[in-house]
């Protein structure tokens, strides 16, 4: 990347602080308005000397200001566009909004806005562009690379990273797509400014941003740290018995004590949909918001939050980085995050602005068990990593993704994660549709990952322990968990003031928010469509009724499984507890078979009789779906059901083999599913001779690949509707 010699203006001090701060002026719509601690600084290391610099500041602090008031000084100069790299699509129209505001031309690319991009581009080629936001992800796509970057290489004004923790693996947030922009950096010249911020970069992961930052050129990185508490938030933590209930049960009673709007932050997308239903059954108007909210629902979401017209959203961290409410009056958090910095981040939506706020943390029983669940899933794994690479070898042409998903036993999102991470460390790329391996030798840095590990762990006791803190200030304690020793005590959350929230819970209070939470019943959409790349699988599978070949294409409506339900989501706030108790381990990780509890059972025929039969009827008989697992469990479930409602019990369905490929992607659990599923000859028979409904019993649903296959031979021997029934749906 080549980059045109501007002759600089003759900026003195004085001289560049009154422009910068005219500039800030028309930034905040305010004449008397002057710079924080840290933000001149920040702006003469960008402008004047060209540098690269580390900004961490408290979320409010204002770095936004920092990178367009440097864009425009530096666009007087003659240098080109400054290109912001921006985590969000909230953060991105945040910002070009108080870009706008400023008088700054900018303009974002991303999947919302295709049709605007051939505008932009033009835009950007005639010099009228000031700031172009991209998101990390923009970097990997071959188009942007072929028709961007050659613009914005010839005349780059300024490189800035926002939200920089996520380019480090030691970060609470990190992500893979963030890696290239070391390559970017490598690649630019050293005339040009380069400006990463942050409001959650403990010690060691400033460490490992300034260390990409200045890349052959250690030390050259300028870092400026302020303090990181935050006056205007109360903190407090509140611990329930009970408390999936009962933390319902205090939201409910408590929630219009709160100040103005904000946001209920929960661990799970079932949990905020869950939490979002039973607060408006209780008359308050919320909306959830999380990774599963539609693009534009969301964005109906934020400008409702934004404009009052919601109490609060409940939302996952999907809401979280950049979100930008001033006067935003509460944070409450259902369920601890993994990590104090996680925590620090996400409250830090609240009181940016001259606003008191509150801020309260209600823990739940369930949140070690999810924290573990994301801390390995997020880790790449070396057995699966290699085995792609060694598919990728031996076919030289490469694959697609459905194409590797037939040759490798992963499940689509985490060989995405994978693949992204071998791409971005040079062993594989993509070409067009297609993966190909680079050729490069690769190996697992099994002693990195192995100590991002353990760090996430400490992280994670660092959590607890702020839970069960008495004794020092909750905003000192988050400030030292970000290495700012200098943090003094706020003098107003539960540890300085004692606790500032109410606690009484009735009775009433309980057993209301209990009906709310024990609403039964989670579809299970029926499937219709056979996997891609089926007949590419390289693993037995009984074909005799397709004669021999792996189906393809749509299922037969005929063949096909009517919508079911699972009486619950593992991960669900009311029943989840429960669901993860009878589908515990043993202490060598075995899994624990018994006969479902009369509790779990009665939640189960409540299913049942809110159940909207097909035209075909109620069922007539039940049949238990086999589990190489947990037998007991199923058959006592299917039992039960059948002696209450007066059903024929048929037995189990027959498994020809044992399944090789839980947890796998879903062309190799349908191979699966077609290799072991069968159907007992006395089943086959007495439906054969008298057609009926059939309810088909689960203990678990995952892929729905069981309950299709049986489904079909159940009605290819004579059922007339199929109803699949779940204890749990794995979520």
């Amino acid at each position: 990347m080549t980059q045109p010699q501007h002759a600089p203006i003759d900026y003195s001090n004085e001289a560049l602080y009154q422009r910068a701060r005219t500039l800030l002026t028309q930034l905040t719509g305010n004449p008397t308005a002057n710079f924080h601690p840290g933000q001149y600084e920040a702006i003469r290391a960008l402008v004047h000397e060209h540098r690269r610099a580390l900004v961490i500041q408290r979320t409010g602090w204002g770095k936004s200001a920092v990178y367009f008031i440097s864009a425009m000084l530096l666009r007087a100069e003659g240098r080109g566009p400054a290109l912001i790299i921006s985590p969000l699509l909230a953060l991105m129209r945040d910002q070009v909004a108080a870009a706008e505001r400023m008088g700054v031309r900018a303009a974002m690319i991303n999947s919302t806005n295709v049709t605007e991009w051939d505008e932009i581009r033009a835009r950007l080629q005639a010099g009228q562009m000031d700031v172009l936001l991209i998101s990390p992800e923009r970097l990997t796509n071959a188009g942007f690379r072929e028709h961007w970057l050659p613009i914005l290489s010839r005349d780059l004004g300024m490189l800035v990273i926002d939200e920089a923790h996520c380019i480090s693996d030691w970060g609470h947030d990190f992500r893979p797509d963030y890696r290239r922009i070391s390559e970017l950096l490598n690649r630019l010249p050293a005339s040009v400014p380069v400006l990463a911020t942050t409001a959650t970069a403990n010690s060691r992961v400033s460490k490992d941003i300034m260390d990409q930052l200045a890349g052959t050129n250690p030390g050259s990185v300028v870092q400026i740290r302020g303090p990181l508490t935050r006056d205007s938030l109360r903190l407090g933590v509140l611990t329930l018995p009970e408390s999936s209930t009962s933390r319902l049960a205090w939201l409910v009673r408590y929630l219009n004590t709160l100040p103005g709007s904000g946001i209920i932050y929960t661990l799970t997308v079932s949990a905020a949909e869950d939490i979002a239903s039973a607060l408006r059954a209780a008359g308050y108007d919320v909306l959830s918001y999380t990774g599963a909210t539609d693009p534009e629902e969301r964005i109906i979401a934020e400008e409702a939050l934004k404009a009052n017209r919601v109490k609060a959203l409940v939302a996952t961290s999907a809401l979280g980085m950049g979100f930008d409410k001033p006067d935003l009056g509460f944070v409450v958090h259902l369920g601890a995050p993994s990590s104090a910095i996680s925590y620090y981040q996400q409250v830090g939506r609240a009181g940016r602005g001259a606003i008191q706020a509150d801020v309260l943390l209600l823990p739940g029983e369930e949140d070690r068990s999810i924290w573990e669940y994301f801390a390995t899933a997020s880790m790449p794994d070396e057995e699966k990593s290699m085995q792609i690479l060694q598919t990728l070898n031996a076919e030289r042409a490469g694959l697609s993704v459905p194409a590797l998903e037939a040759r490798v036993q992963i499940r689509r999102t985490q060989l995405n994660l994978l693949l992204k991470t071998l791409d971005v460390e040079g062993a594989v790329y993509k070409d067009g549709s297609v993966w190909k391996s680079t050729g490069a030798a690769w190996s697992y840095d099994a002693q990195r990952y192995a100590a991002v590990l353990q760090a996430r762990k400490d992280e994670q006791d660092a959590m607890l322990a702020y839970e069960r803190e008495q004794n020092l200030c909750r905003m000192v304690y988050l400030a030292h968990q970000l290495d700012d020793m200098s943090a003094a005590p706020c003098g107003r959350c539960d540890v300085c003031a004692g606790p500032w929230y109410p606690r009484e819970l009735s009775a009433e209070n309980i057993e209301q928010a209990r009906g709310r939470l024990h609403s039964t019943g989670v579809d299970i959409e029926p499937r219709a469509q056979w996997v891609s790349q089926l007949a590419k699988v390289s693993v037995p599978m009984d074909l005799s009724t397709f004669g021999s070949v792996a189906p393809k294409g749509k299922i037969a409506e005929n063949e096909r499984a009517e919508r079911g339900y699972a009486l619950a989501r593992l991960s669900d706030l009311s029943w989840g507890s429960q669901l993860r108790d009878i589908f515990a381990e043993d202490a060598e990780g075995n899994p624990v078979d018994s006969a479902v509890t009369r509790s779990l059972g009665e939640g189960c025929i409540e299913v049942l009789k809110n159940w909207q039969w097909g035209p075909a009827g109620r069922p007539a008989a039940v049949l238990a779906l086999a589990s190489p697992v947990r037998p007991q469990l199923v058959e006592s479930l299917a039992r039960g059901i059948a002696h209450i409602g007066h059903l024929e019990y048929l037995g189990t369905s027959t498994l020809q083999a044992n399944p090789r490929f839980f947890g796998g992607n879903g062309v190799f659990r349908c191979a699966d599913a077609l290799a072991c599923c069968a159907l007992p000859d006395s089943v086959v028979q007495s439906l054969a001779a008298n057609p009926r409904p059939v309810l088909l019993v689960s203990e678990m649903v995952d892929s729905r690949w069981s309950f299709t296959v049986i489904a079909r031979l159940l009605r290819r021997a004579g059922a007339n509707a199929v109803y699949p029934l779940a204890l749990a749906q794995n979520g």
